[in-house]
């Protein structure tokens, strides 16, 4: 669980003037057929700059460390405030496990739908995205309901990595029958590496990387202070490259659908 944490009324306000580190947000979605993964063609991907600015990323990470509460870390041991706990993997059934072979990181989860609106309505302010329906495979319309309120923020520092998977859905069910689903990941960019942004930086490594089936192909998104990218969830081979030097830190949120129409039987 974690706590409630104030957010700043001007923090990622419309309403407030930018921050003097802002810049204009760019959009540009991943053309496959260009790419050495052809195959990926009509599957979603787009990557979006300067949607968060160098102080917002900071401010974000500090508001995120705040948002923990105090844990034990033993049977008996005292309560002790640990920040970065070890990034578990989905085991079915709700369940979660440590795997540092295929996931090696720390995070933090937060709870928090008000940071996530604010968050989504930045995106949004350059793409539109979203405010489509989206139709699944069986024919079932869904409409844009927001990021779900649970962002993971993740930390590696050298040697870690997240091996190759692909991301799964996340669904739940309310109290009065609305069905929800997940179909897209945003992940937020907080820090810089030297490949997007040269030698001032000191991350090395850290890219997500899109692979081909057989792994032998791929695309890497570098690391760069305020980017987000965006991508269907369904069939997008990808993976958090190894860093080699510094520490990557990101953040992990899900676009939520909602059920609106069912497939005709």
């Amino acid at each position: 669980m974690s706590k409630e944490v104030h957010i700043p009324d001007d923090f990622l306000s419309s309403a407030a003037p930018p921050p003097a580190d802002a810049k204009p947000i760019t959009y540009e979605p991943i053309d496959w057929s260009q790419t050495c993964l052809p195959n990926n063609e009509g599957l979603y991907a787009v990557v979006l700059d300067n949607v968060l600015s160098p102080s917002e990323c900071t401010t974000l990470l500090r508001l995120a460390e705040s948002s923990v509460e105090s844990v034990r870390l033993g049977k008996g041991a005292p309560l002790t405030k640990a920040t970065w706990m070890p990034a578990m993997v989905q085991a079915g059934q709700g369940e979660e496990v440590l795997d540092s072979a295929y996931r090696n990181s720390d995070r933090i989860v937060w709870d928090c739908q008000e940071m996530v609106d604010r968050l989504l309505a930045r995106c949004l302010q350059v793409t539109g995205y979203g405010r489509r329906a989206h139709r699944d495979a069986q024919d079932v319309t869904w409409e844009m309901a927001g990021l779900s309120k649970r962002m993971r923020f993740l930390r590696y520092g050298e040697g870690q990595f997240f091996a190759p998977h692909c991301d799964g859905n996340y669904s739940r069910t309310d109290d009065d029958g609305t069905v929800f689903r997940s179909f897209f990941t945003f992940h937020f960019y907080l820090n810089d590496s030297v490949a997007a942004a040269g030698e001032h930086a000191e991350l090395v490594g850290g890219a997500t990387t899109f692979f081909s089936g057989d792994a032998f192909r791929k695309v890497d998104i570098e690391c760069k202070t305020g980017r987000v990218l965006i991508f269907q969830q369904r069939d997008l081979y990808h993976g958090g490259a190894e860093v080699v030097e510094g520490t990557k830190y990101s953040m992990r949120a899900e676009l939520m659908y909602k059920m609106t129409k069912t497939a005709k039987k």
